[in-house]
């Protein structure tokens, strides 16, 4: 009894952690969220129309840094396009252009992700020009001297043929010669998805050698207006070097820049949620790498490099290739590049978290099924049934241990009158009873401990993965990455009114416990009523935990809860131990129904 008393303390205390955690920061980050995102599209439709702020480019530092931004910027999109000349980019997943000044990609879009899940809301918008107010682009260049002249920076107009025009089928070509006889030739091609290859080829027609270095930027004027979330990096993130995976949050860039020693191959870039935008230097030559964050002018944060310096003799050309990957994190994508352009660890810039040797081979196998079935529902489904195939064995155990648990109650009920005041005799009575009976007290723990992680290692899966993002299921589940969109409080719907964050419960949660409600009465109540309110209140706790998490986390548990329902009485039969779902559930009813007295 005073196992399973500390065995129910110790349930009570999680689950009030867990609602403490809930109730006092999930909620108030979601509502905080939505309220942020409702900000937004007001300031959006009531934008008045403004006039560039004075002010320019920053130019290359005298140590030889690549530059950081420029002011404030507060131009519209239209404005800000209007102000250069451009080349159009237009493939099957992108659409936007390329600023000849600096020969940027700041104008990009996603053809193939909306905002929302209705496909007339607006395509997503992945890069901005720097004149406006949500400016994020990358961009490529040198860093020279007096002697080398002008090198292609952030203000160089290059020139471009006319009608060029950027497809996965036609490169562009981009070119800029200065005063001192150096010419740079840049073709710009793309894939059919997010990766631009960017390949320079610098031509010395002077009289003397020139000695030059080359940088690379990702820069953005506004970090997410989403609050972040402790199991998803937003940020800088790069492989790099000896240092390998590095990923630093925007706050820690505000306090100090970011350093790693000087390296050779490798990637760096800036992630969100769903999207990125990295570089990938050449990989033979070393480079020094940075993630930081300007406060002058308009704040910004920037993850670039700068590479060794390298000569260019009279009469002589060298060449430079760069890798831009700029869109969706797409996994079955990502893996691609990683393979077909040998970029070290390039699939980490998807966030599989701690248990990657989990998260990533589930994804796999929800992936398989999806294929299969064209739904990330019934794949989460699929999934689940291998998953409790997989973890049969050691379920039987787990049931097998407590059924013969139960089988051995009468006997322990005998040794706790016998030893009803020699708590030492008791153990040790007890300890030999199990040896007798080859019972392990602990051995039904180690399925539920072992579950912990691929529980988590789901929840990873389908609140980062893009294909999750407003991947339906059936009937009014539009989007699994996303709570159950009903609530209990205006009827599901039928009432014209949105209830509050804090009891908003949806239909799933409440199917969800239902069926761990099932689960629960499957073995005998305790006898000690504190034991027994916490086992009855416990569902009902747990919906409410519930229902702001991902829907299809949701129909996952619910689902496992009834494959678990279904095993465990199949387990019990088959040991000949009582099933008590129904004598528990007549028990209870004829409880409510019975008069008072």
């Amino acid at each position: 009894m005073e196992n399973n008393r500390n065995y129910f303390i110790a349930i009570a205390l999680s689950v009030l952690i867990v609602l403490g955690w809930q109730f006092l920061y999930m909620n108030p980050r979601i509502e905080a969220q939505r309220k942020a995102q409702e900000a937004q599209k007001a300031q959006q439709q009531t934008e008045q129309v403004q006039q560039p702020a004075a002010g320019g480019e920053t130019p290359a530092q005298p140590s030889g840094t690549a530059p950081s931004g420029q002011a404030a910027a507060t131009a519209t999109l239209e404005q800000a396009l209007a102000k250069t000349p451009r080349v159009v980019i237009d493939t099957p997943a992108l659409s936007g252009s390329i600023n000849l000044a600096g020969a940027r990609l700041d104008d990009l879009k996603l053809k193939g992700y909306h905002e929302t899940v209705d496909d007339s809301s607006p395509i997503i918008t992945l890069f901005s020009p720097a004149e406006t107010k949500d400016g994020y682009f990358t961009e490529l260049g040198y860093i020279g001297s007096d002697a080398t002249g002008n090198v292609p920076g952030a203000s160089t107009l290059w020139t471009a043929p006319e009608g060029a025009k950027l497809t996965e089928k036609t490169p562009v070509t981009l070119s800029y010669t200065n005063d001192k006889g150096l010419t740079f030739t840049r073709t710009i091609s793309v894939d059919e998805r997010y990766m631009f290859t960017v390949a320079d080829k610098i031509t010395n027609a002077g009289q003397a050698p020139a000695s030059l270095s080359s940088y690379g930027r990702v820069t953005r004027y506004n970090k997410p207006t989403t609050p972040s979330v402790y199991v998803l990096h937003e940020g800088f993130i790069g492989v790099i070097g000896e240092d390998g995976l590095i990923e630093t949050k925007y706050s820690a860039a505000e306090k100090e820049a970011v350093m790693p020693a000087k390296s050779t191959g490798g990637w760096l870039g800036i992630t969100d949620k769903y999207w990125a935008a990295t570089i990938v230097p050449p990989q033979s030559a070393a480079y020094e790498a940075r993630f930081s964050h300007f406060a002058d002018g308009q704040p910004r944060y920037q993850a670039d490099y700068k590479d060794d310096a390298f000569t260019v003799a009279p009469g002589q050309s060298i060449e430079l290739k760069n890798l831009v990957f700029a869109g969706a994190k797409e996994v079955p994508v990502i893996d691609g590049y990683e393979a077909s352009y040998s970029i070290p660890k390039f699939d980490r810039l998807i966030d599989w978290g701690w248990f990657y040797f989990i998260t990533k081979p589930m994804f796999k196998l929800m992936d398989f099924f999806f294929r299969y079935f064209g739904n990330f529902g019934v794949a989460i489904l699929c999934t689940t049934i291998v998953v409790k195939a997989l973890f049969f064995p050691l379920a039987s155990k787990q049931y097998a241990s407590m059924a013969n648990m139960k089988r051995m109650q009468p006997k322990m009920e005998e040794l706790k009158a016998k030893f009803a005041d020699d708590r030492m005799g008791l153990q040790q009575a007890t300890m030999q009873l199990y040896k007798e009976e080859k019972i392990n007290p602990i051995a039904g723990c180690w399925p539920v401990a072992l579950q912990i992680p691929i529980f988590f290692s789901l929840y990873k899966v389908i609140y980062i993965t893009i294909e999750m993002r407003h991947a339906p299921f059936f009937g009014w589940i539009k989007d699994l990455s996303a709570p159950d969109p009903t609530t209990i409080v205006n009827l599901f719907g039928l009432l014209p009114f949105e209830g509050p964050t804090l009891l908003h419960l949806g239909v799933w949660p409440l199917i969800m416990g239902v069926t761990m409600f099932v689960q629960m009465r499957m073995n005998p109540t305790p006898p000690d009523p504190t034991q027994a309110m916490i086992f009855n209140w416990m569902p009902l706790v747990f919906m409410f935990m519930l229902a702001s998490f991902p829907a299809g986390l949701v129909i996952y548990w619910a689902w496992n809860n009834t494959l678990s329902v279904a095993q465990q009485g199949l387990i019990m039969k088959r040991h000949g131990v009582k099933v008590e779902l129904f004598d528990n559930l007549r028990g209870l009813f004829r409880r409510k129904e019975a008069p008072s007295k």
